[in-house]
């Protein structure tokens, strides 16, 4: 098992105890300088405040402590998704539906791994990205995904200022 499934392992039913649903768990920097950033989200789908990040924060690191699934140094750091989010499940991908998003597939998909357009969902299959790229509708496997964020707009924004 690798570190960042122990990590989820560990921490996941505690901060879905909390209210809380982990986004991603994601390593950064190199050995000297390396962050593991929780990102996580409330479930109720408010946006998250700097206390609710302080108090994941605390609890994870309590856990982490206990458990030591890390062999080297780190700093935690616990954040929101913010309002240009990364897409990493596949439900993402059709609550986002509507708004301006990136991808990055792992492999060439008509010549290109990077496409920008407005997400549609996913297909009937639930295997598929739909999207509107320069002008077609075009479908990407999830299997192919590498990365994907919403774009910031001023719609995305104005959505963001309605729940806060």
């Amino acid at each position: 098992m690798d570190v960042i499934s122990k990590i989820t392992r560990i921490i996941e039913p505690t901060v879905q105890d909390m209210g809380y649903e982990l986004v991603r768990i994601l390593f950064q920097g190199d050995d000297l300088n390396r962050t593991l950033q929780i990102m996580a989200e409330r479930k109720d789908r408010q946006n998250m405040t700097v206390e609710d990040c302080e108090m994941l924060s605390k609890a994870i690191s309590m856990l982490l402590d206990v458990e030591d699934p890390i062999d080297r140094r780190y700093v935690l750091e616990v954040t929101s998704p913010g309002i240009d989010r990364p897409l990493v499940k596949a439900e993402d991908f059709v609550r986002f539906a509507g708004n301006e998003f990136k991808v990055e597939t792992i492999s060439v998909i008509n010549g290109r791994k990077r496409f920008k357009g407005k997400l549609l969902g996913l297909d009937t299959t639930q295997e598929n990205i739909c999207m509107v790229f320069e002008g077609q509708n075009l479908q990407i496997p999830l299997s192919l995904v590498s990365k994907a964020k919403l774009v910031l707009t001023d719609e995305l924004v104005a959505s963001f200022l309605k729940n806060k």
